[in-house]
């Protein structure tokens, strides 16, 4: 049996008993055949043999999904799926290869069942604009799989008719049995609240916001974000997802502005001036993550992302590193 099959059949059951021996062995597996990390171990002299704990392990530079095929073991598979981030006509935009795109999807609802429960107790419905017409997005695959699994009647996605959307959250509140979930970029989400303001549609339901101003809209702290859409959604916690198209797993939020992280992924933080100063406990830093989804790209990922840690593991995204691209799928400062 091949290691990716050894491994996807053990990846299920990951547990913190089990992260730290699978992350090892697909640290090892990607540094001999991701052709890009390999290359990138060997340019900072880095012995794969010598590492032996999470925390000395060295992290990819996320840009190389802009710039790379992040792939492992190319040679043995074509993408069957392309997932882009989302991006001005100036930015270059990630590429994410897909070997196994139902892989994807399994693991992201296996982690949102997870935290909220069956997707058949939800309707799901979006306002991404431009996630959907940008396209590629691996978002909007998340968000259509899960309508789907659900079995939901009302269609997932509006575009730009908040009317359309309104009244499909009328209807989907009185569906006996479900939880009705708006997911939505936050600048789609604070031009609904600013045409409708506290409207009865808009009380009563989940919002989990994506992040991401793509520039409509100046950009916020995450507490000034959620306290604005409160007033309109109501006041429960706005809930928020971390992820990005690098990632094929996600954290998430539930009201407090404190992400958790799933089996799969791990967040440790370093030191923003010092890539290799890398640590679990660190209180304040910049992100590294370890998604054991990733096992057909790269597991390892330097973002640029600033964090707070708490000591139960759960860590607030605190904004950018400067120079760095806005990103779409993340709250930023």
């Amino acid at each position: 049996m091949s290691f990716r099959a050894t491994y996807l059949n053990a990846f299920p059951a990951v547990s913190n008993a089990t992260f730290d021996e699978l992350t090892l062995q697909l640290f090892r597996h990607q540094a001999a055949h991701c052709p890009p990390y390999r290359q990138w171990l060997e340019a900072l002299g880095r012995c794969p043999e010598a590492v032996q704990r999470l925390e000395d392990i060295p992290f990819l530079p996320i840009e190389f999904f802009k710039t790379h095929e992040v792939r492992t073991e190319p040679e043995s598979w074509e993408p069957r799926e392309l997932f882009l981030s989302s991006g001005t006509t100036l930015q270059q935009r990630s590429r994410h290869l897909v070997r196994d795109p139902q892989l994807y999807r399994r693991n992201a609802a296996r982690i949102f069942e997870s935290l909220y429960g069956p997707l058949t107790g939800y309707t799901f419905l979006a306002l991404l604009p431009s996630y959907l017409e940008q396209g590629n997005s691996s978002l909007v695959a998340m968000v259509d799989h899960f309508a789907q699994e659900s079995g939901q009647q009302q269609p997932a996605f509006f575009l730009r008719d908040h009317a359309a959307l309104l009244q499909a959250l009328a209807e989907a509140k009185q569906e006996p049995g479900r939880q009705v979930m708006l997911i939505g970029v936050s600048y789609a989400l604070l031009d609904l609240a600013a045409e409708y303001g506290p409207a009865p549609e808009l009380q009563n339901l989940t919002v989990l916001e994506t992040g991401g101003m793509k520039g409509r809209r100046r950009e916020m702290i995450r507490e000034e974000l959620h306290a604005e859409l409160q007033q309109a959604f109501g006041p429960a916690g706005i809930h928020s997802e971390y992820g990005m198209t690098e990632l094929l797993s996600q954290a998430y939020s539930r009201g407090d502005g404190r992400f958790h992280c799933p089996a799969p992924l791990r967040v440790l933080l370093r030191d923003p001036a010092d890539p290799f100063s890398v640590a679990r406990y660190r209180p304040d830093g910049a992100i590294n993550v370890i998604d054991l989804a990733n096992v057909d790209s790269c597991a390892f990922l330097e973002t640029k992302d600033l964090a707070r840690m708490h000591e139960d593991g759960s860590f607030e995204v605190l904004g950018r590193m400067d120079n760095s691209d806005v990103r779409g799928c993340n709250q930023m400062v």
